[in-house]
């Protein structure tokens, strides 16, 4: 009766899903492309704005041309670079402290998820300002504008750019978990090359994957659409061309641009046609153990396709012939293995594990449990697991 629950829960909202007005991010791309953003936020008249980011990033200067076009166009910027892996709650409000302090009008995010997900959240507060984060936890809790926002990812992995979502960490509860609203996705989304040349390579590798969960998860889902599919094969066909020769030239402008590419369209196509399991482990590792979710998804990714089973051999297959590994005379079920041992195989090239390990026995109940809540009934995926199930994926990847 649960499996006929979650699948009809899965109907309606891709039901409902079809008949919402989607508005994508709109793209600025190319080199330099960061020192655009000052003109746009003349043009609406703003001049004062928030720059959420880390301190990685600062360090590393990436924010630097973009301060300086900022100043030149008489535009205060305020600098909130506390973000840390798997945001917490704590820091979207340290942030929203400056934010109205200081009477921004927009927010520019800048990095990788974690930024961007902290901003996301520093909007939705703003919008929202007698909601908690946990009060808008799940689907359709904002349901208002957010301030302009524009998001720079410094990495090709989490789509943040493009998306409905923003996930964030709960230290208390060990919880991790996403805040989603069409409100969200930023107004621009700015994909710069340049500022992920000196993305170290170990950065490039699981953020990629990432970017690859993301298309492969939406991909073999049952909420696809044809756009979805389109832009789930778009990303896995630029992430195979592209992200080993990121990984092991990373002054290659060219695949940095493709990678970024690929992430948006991964973004749009999870955003739109949802996760899996692999997500919903992932989030429980960063939660309980603040694993990067990049490399938690990369070295989860493998053992759930192939505990789907037959379930999701078709789509797996139709993508092993997108990448050229297959041949005509394999069955189904062999080119789905291909496509399995693709992506072994890239993990591999690229010095990612094969395991995460170190988890506590004590602590699998509620992973199990955080996993589960997430997962079931919201995502549509090719076969529903329950807790026996994840209880052998997490001994599959310690």
């Amino acid at each position: 009766m649960r499996v006929l629950f979650y699948r009809v829960y899965q109907a309606i909202m891709r039901l409902v899903t079809g008949l919402v007005k989607w508005k994508d991010a709109e793209v600025i791309e190319g080199q330099n492309s960061i020192l655009k953003i000052p003109a746009l936020l003349v043009k609406v008249g703003y001049n004062k704005v928030l720059l959420v980011t880390d301190k990685g990033i600062t360090a590393l200067g990436l924010t630097a041309p973009l301060l300086s076009g900022l100043e030149k166009a008489g535009i205060t910027c305020h600098v909130y670079d506390e973000t840390i892996p798997n945001p917490t709650i704590d820091n979207i409000e340290e942030a929203l402290k400056i934010y109205k302090k200081n009477g921004c009008q927009a927010i520019i995010a800048f990095g990788g998820g974690s930024p961007m997900d902290c901003a996301k959240g520093v909007g939705a507060r703003v919008a929202r300002p007698n909601m908690t984060i946990p009060q808008m936890r799940g689907l359709l809790k904002v349901m208002k504008k957010i301030p302009l926002l524009i998001a720079v990812p410094t990495t090709a992995g989490t789509g943040s750019e493009t998306t409905i979502a923003a996930v964030i960490s709960n230290p208390l509860t060990h919880e991790k978990y996403a805040v989603n609203d069409f409100h969200l996705v930023p107004k621009y989304a700015v994909l710069d090359p340049l500022i992920t040349v000196g993305l170290p390579p170990h950065i490039t590798a699981t953020t990629g994957m990432d970017a690859l969960t993301h298309a492969v998860e939406a991909y073999v889902g049952r909420s696809n659409t044809e756009e979805t599919r389109q832009a789930a094969r778009k990303a896995v066909k630029l992430i195979h061309d592209n992200l080993y020769t990121a990984y092991v030239d990373g002054g290659n402008l060219t695949a940095r641009s493709n990678m970024l590419t690929a992430a948006f369209y991964a973004g749009i196509a999870f955003t739109k046609a949802y996760v899996g399991y692999v997500h919903a482990i992932a989030h429980t590792l960063g939660g309980y153990y603040r694993i990067p979710h990049g490399l938690a998804n990369a070295v989860i990714l493998p053992y759930v396709l192939d505990y789907y089973g037959e379930t999701a051999h078709q789509p797996l297959a139709e993508l092993a012939d997108l990448i050229g590994i297959s041949d005509e005379s394999d069955s189904t079920a062999v080119r789905a293995g291909k496509f399995i041992a693709w992506i072994r195989e890239m993990n591999a090239s690229m010095n990612i594990p094969t395991k995460l390990g170190g988890f506590q026995a004590a602590d699998l109940p509620g992973m199990i449990h955080n996993a589960l809540k997430e997962a079931n009934p919201l995502y549509p995926v090719p076969k529903i697991l329950f807790a026996d199930d994840l209880g052998g994926l997490y001994a599959l990847i310690q």
